[in-house]
């Protein structure tokens, strides 16, 4: 990491949590993200198919996670060279770095879950977290919205803020926009389940690995953030079956004093899920307010920690 970037990384989250990514703009080209998924899909329709014997179906999803990280570092590459070397340089690399980033967008997602819990709606609360979890909602009581928003809430904290945010600070708009990639192809082939298998274990696998270090910072800022955490995030992060979701969850449950995880139903099948801090209570309406104010707190940390280690860098090198 250099000062330069580590500095850019701090202003471009804290421009995306004051601008996010302007609807205007979504309107007219769409979102980088909906870009790779694009290519996702039609490489998936040419690489993958039920006939494949499971080794060439691993091997086509090596490479397709091999293309689509591929063009996303030469994505960033190329809006890199656009910033040019002159005095805009920094500020235009800040400007691209903002649709990587998402502070601003799950913040007001959240939100729009806990607006209508808090006054009731509890089908207008099962609408709104709909659209950011992938269980079933029609079913969901009151304390299921809400604990469903704090988890994705969690999770989202590191593969949309602390994630992108690192690999910005150790590999420019490349390292962002690469990470992007590989975050967007294990979301939508990164499964055990047909039709994905063996074509998706190779999303998933590099996934894991660039989340390895983030998550657990997520978890820790999370801790940090609420004045808590600490001991349930150790002794139940690991229970996830993911080796890095578990982080910034746990965190958040210990740091709200409340239970989260546990079954949950997708496409009408009950899957079992760890529960985190499981002697606590479950969450309710007023604790998504809560737990938006630790997440606002979060973000603030990150910023201010990007900050800081620029400085001790410049400090150390004098």
């Amino acid at each position: 990491m250099c000062l330069a970037v580590m500095r850019e990384a701090a202003f471009a989250l804290a421009g995306e949590a004051l601008i996010g990514y302007p609807p205007w703009l979504y309107r007219r080209i769409g979102h980088p993200v909906g870009w790779v998924a694009a290519a996702i899909e039609r490489l998936s329709e040419g690489l993958n198919s039920p006939d494949l014997p499971p080794w060439r179906a691993r091997a086509n999803g090596v490479a397709t996670a091999a293309i689509v990280a591929g063009l996303g570092a030469a994505f960033g590459l190329a809006l890199q060279r656009l910033a040019g070397r002159g005095a805009l340089r920094s500020p235009l690399l800040v400007l691209l770095a903002t649709p990587g980033l998402a502070q601003r967008s799950l913040h007001d997602h959240v939100a729009d879950v806990a607006r209508p819990l808090a006054r009731g709606d509890l089908a207008g609360a099962r609408t709104a977290v709909s659209h950011i979890v992938g269980r079933d909602t029609g079913a969901l009581d009151a304390a299921g919205v809400a604990a469903a928003a704090l988890e994705s809430l969690a999770e989202s904290f590191n593969d949309g803020v602390v994630a992108p945010a690192l690999w910005l600070a150790v590999g420019g708009l490349p390292g962002l926009y690469a990470f992007k990639a590989i975050n967007t192809a294990d979301s939508l082939i990164g499964h055990r389940e047909a039709p994905w298998g063996d074509f998706g274990w190779a999303a998933a696998r590099l996934d894991d690995l660039v989340n390895l270090v983030p998550a657990r910072l997520a978890g820790a800022l999370v801790a940090l953030a609420g004045g808590g955490g600490w001991r349930v995030m150790w002794r139940d992060a690991g229970k996830h079956a993911s080796p890095n979701a578990g982080w910034p969850e746990a965190a958040m449950a210990g740091a709200l004093g409340l239970r989260l995880g546990g079954p949950a139903t997708y496409d009408g099948v009950v899957t079992a899920r760890p529960v985190f801090a499981a002697g606590a209570r479950p969450p309710q309406a007023a604790d998504l307010a809560r737990g938006l104010a630790v997440y606002r707190r979060a973000c603030g940390l990150l910023i201010a920690g990007l900050l800081l280690a620029g400085l001790a860098q410049r400090a150390a090198r004098r």
